[in-house]
């Protein structure tokens, strides 16, 4: 049964100052997962020339990504029962600042042993942005929105992908993949906005609670954040597994420049900043349900577009609508499953929630190369990609969902 917003609940109209901060948070959360998909798909985009440099098989150096995405969880207990208690913006920036200083020192690491560390040090920062970094945003901007916004937010990953294939096509081919580690060191910048510019959101102040209450609040919703651990589970391994090896793919089965390479993954990662608009706007108006369903089955409709052609302009189109769906999918993630979460524990419980599904998927890009290596790497995508986007629409349809629902008490109208 979802719970929909109560018509007899009174909305007041936002002020000019909570309309402004409003907008800073949503540009904090929305900056803070771009410039930390960035960081990630950096190492995405290089992966060949870091196995050649450290003189590695390109599965060791596949499996860093797998190292990174499992302590992702980690950053999202520690950030996220900090957010829950001292409020979001504290948590955020110390946050940007750590990610940040450990993708400059990664550019830096002299073996692989090394290296290997810091991109297990990096998923502790990558997994406590997002949940600390969408609960600011959603507990900020109005209701009747979340959706659209929601998918505004999401694709700040795309928006970091396509920066990142951006820096490969400019950045690379000149001075190599170290130096595009360093430039990753730039979002600790972001700290100092989120400083001056953003305030606490009163949904926070209204459902801090004590020690004792918050951790009862926490067992007593296990049987929901199982339910939002296996619905991510499915949602990570569809956007990792789509997006992961894909760049591989292109460059070791089609012998793509790295120029080609990088202009169809910017390409891609348009249609999913348009896709996760899109369908976060859907979701406003139909549910959150309906519209992931919808993006994912039309996904693997795709797939034979997406790494069954060799024609270049239909690769550009199955590249293109293949992320459309797949992040239109997830541009209503942080709306769902913030929804769906207790309000005392919104720091905590969908990014945590979340990060425990990235831990549970995370062996999907080195599945995908060990495959890859051993088949064909379209092969491997296809397979893998039909068999997650399959269970996929299953964990969603048979899910709860709470579209509209306040974050904010509000008091009944006379």
């Amino acid at each position: 049964m979802s719970s929909q917003t109560n018509p007899a609940v009174a909305v007041p109209q936002m002020s000019r100052e909570q309309r402004a901060n409003a907008r800073n948070a949503l540009i904090a959360g929305f900056l803070g997962w771009t410039l930390d998909a960035f960081d990630f798909f950096i190492l995405v985009l290089v992966l060949d020339s870091v196995a050649k440099d450290f003189h590695r098989p390109i599965t060791d150096i596949a499996f860093t990504l797998t190292a990174t995405l499992a302590m992702r969880p980690v950053g999202a207990l520690i950030f996220g029962v900090m957010a829950d208690r001292y409020g979001r913006r504290l948590p955020l920036m110390l946050d940007v600042i750590f990610y940040s200083v450990i993708e400059v020192l990664s550019g830096l690491a002299p073996t692989y042993t090394a290296f290997l560390i810091l991109r297990l040090l990096y998923g502790i920062g990558m997994g406590g942005e997002w949940g600390v970094g969408a609960s600011l945003a959603l507990e900020s901007v109005p209701a009747k929105w979340r959706g659209l916004l929601s998918g505004l937010l999401q694709e700040g990953y795309a928006t970091g992908y396509l920066l990142a294939a951006a820096a490969y096509y400019f950045v690379f081919p000149h001075w190599g993949w170290r130096v595009m580690f360093f430039i990753g060191g730039l979002p600790a910048l972001l700290s100092l906005f989120i400083r001056a510019k953003v305030k606490e959101p009163e949904a926070w102040h209204q459902h801090r609670t004590d020690w004792g209450s918050y951790w009862r609040t926490t067992l007593s919703n296990w049987p929901r954040f199982l339910y939002l651990v296996l619905l991510m589970m499915f949602m990570i391994g569809v956007s990792h597994g789509t997006q992961d090896m894909y760049p591989t793919f292109l460059k070791k089965q089609l012998h793509f420049s790295v120029q080609l390479t990088s202009v169809i993954t910017i390409v891609s990662m348009i249609g999913a900043i348009v896709g996760g608009l899109v369908m976060g706007l859907f979701s406003d108006r139909f549910g959150r349900r309906r519209a992931m369903i919808i993006s994912v089955v039309l996904a693997m409709c795709f797939i034979p577009l997406w790494v069954g052609v060799r024609s270049v302009p239909m690769i550009f189109f199955g590249a293109f609508l293949m992320q459309f769906m797949v992040q239109g999918a997830w541009g209503v993630i942080p709306a769902h499953i913030n929804e769906l979460s207790p309000g005392s524990l919104r720091g905590f419980f969908p990014g945590f929630a979340y990060q425990m599904g990235v831990l549970c998927a995370s062996g999907i890009s080195y599945v995908e190369s060990v495959i890859g290596e051993h088949l064909s790497y379209s092969q491997s995508l296809t397979y893998s990609m039909l068999v997650v986007m399959g269970i996929a629409v299953f964990v969603i349809g048979f899910g709860p969902e709470e579209k509209g629902i306040h974050f904010v008490k509000q008091a009944n109208s006379s």
